[in-house]
C-alpha cells in the first residue's frame, strides 16, 4: 500500500472505513456501549475510520414534538466527545460522531463532532438544511447550522460531513468538493415509506458530480415508541465512479460495514472529467438568490 503526503501526515492510498447502521437499545448509555463495541470491531477489522448514524446515542425522537426529548442534547465537545475520542486514541481510527448538540439552553443543533485517530477534536459539522414534514419535526429541535461546510485533516485524508436531508441539496456537496474533501459521511435517519427510492440514487450521484467518496448511513428498524417510521438501512459506501463499494448494508438488521476505499481512484476520475476545471461559478450568481 503506497502512501500520500497530507500536509506533514501520511495518508495511505487505500483506506479502510466504517458504518454503523443500527436499531435503538431503549437508552443512551446502552446505545453509547453498544456503538462502542461497533468501534472496536471495526478496528479489529483493520477500520481507520468510522461514522455512527445520524443522532447515534438516541432515538429518532423527531417524530413526535415534544420537549422533553430536549434532554438528549449536550455540549460538544462534552462528555460524549470525550468518552469517544479516548476510545479513537486507544484504537488508532478517526471518529464521526453525529449527536444532539445544546450549545447554549434552548440554542440546539443537530451536530456531528470529528476526532481525529489520535484523539484530538478537530471540530464539528451542523446540520444545514432542517425539515419539518411529517414524522420528521426537526425544526422543532434544531436550529439550521451556522459553522458553514467545514474540512477536517485526519490520520485518513480529507473528510467532510453531510446530515440526512442535507443529501437533497446540491450545494453542500459542491462545496465539501471544493474544499478539499476525499470522503464525505452522510449519517442519516430515513423512512422506508418516504425516501426509499431516493437512497441508491442521490448519493452516488452525488458521488460522480462532486468526485469523492461518500459514506451513507441510515439506521434500521422502527422505534414504535416514538412513531412509526421504517428505517431501512441499506448503508453504503460509494465510489466517484458511482459504483458501490462491496454490498450495501441489509435492509432490517444492524450491520457493520467496513470497506477498503482506494483514493487512488480520485485523481483518475478528475482527470478524465475535469468538473472542477469546467466548472462556472461566474455564471450561477442566481443560484444564491433567495
Amino acid at each position: 500500500m503506497g502512501a500520500r503526503i497530507l500536509g506533514e501526515v501520511p495518508v495511505a492510498d487505500v483506506v479502510r472505513a466504517a458504518l454503523v447502521q443500527t436499531s435503538w437499545t431503549g437508552d443512551k448509555e446502552s446505545m453509547i456501549k453498544a456503538h462502542e463495541d461497533y468501534a472496536r470491531q471495526a478496528a479489529a477489522a483493520g477500520a481507520k475510520v468510522i461514522c455512527f448514524q445520524e443522532l447515534f446515542y438516541g432515538p429518532y425522537f423527531c417524530q413526535k414534538q415534544d420537549a422533553e426529548y430536549y434532554e438528549y442534547a449536550e455540549s460538544v465537545p462534552g462528555p460524549t466527545t470525550e468518552r469517544f475520542a479516548a476510545l479513537a486514541q486507544e484504537l488508532g481510527m478517526v471518529m464521526v460522531l453525529p449527536m444532539y448538540e445544546q450549545e447554549q439552553p434552548g440554542v440546539l443543533y443537530n451536530t456531528a463532532a470529528v476526532v481525529d485517530a489520535d484523539g484530538t477534536y478537530l471540530g464539528k459539522y451542523r446540520k444545514n438544511h432542517i425539515p419539518q414534514v411529517k414524522g420528521f419535526w426537526e425544526k422543532f429541535y434544531f436550529r439550521p447550522g451556522n459553522l458553514g461546510y467545514p474540512i477536517f485533516d485526519t490520520a485518513v485524508g480529507r473528510i467532510g460531513v453531510y446530515i440526512c436531508y442535507d443529501r437533497h441539496f446540491p450545494e453542500g456537496w459542491r462545496a465539501l468538493g471544493l474544499a478539499g474533501a476525499k470522503i464525505v459521511f452522510n449519517p442519516s435517519a430515513t423512512s422506508r415509506g418516504l425516501s426509499a427510492y431516493l437512497w441508491k440514487l442521490e448519493q452516488p450521484a452525488s458521488a460522480v458530480a462532486n468526485e469523492y467518496f461518500i459514506g451513507a448511513i441510515n439506521r434500521v428498524g422502527i422505534e414504535s415508541e416514538f412513531g412509526d417510521n421504517d428505517f431501512y438501512g441499506t448503508s453504503y459506501f460509494v465510489d466517484p465512479e458511482g459504483k458501490f463499494v462491496g454490498d450495501v448494508g441489509h435492509d432490517h438488521d444492524p450491520e457493520l460495514i467496513v470497506r477498503d476505499l482506494d483514493l487512488g481512484l480520485l485523481d483518475t476520475v478528475r482527470d478524465r472529467w475535469q468538473f472542477y476545471r469546467d466548472r462556472r461559478p461566474d455564471a450561477y450568481g442566481d443560484l444564491t438568490k433567495p
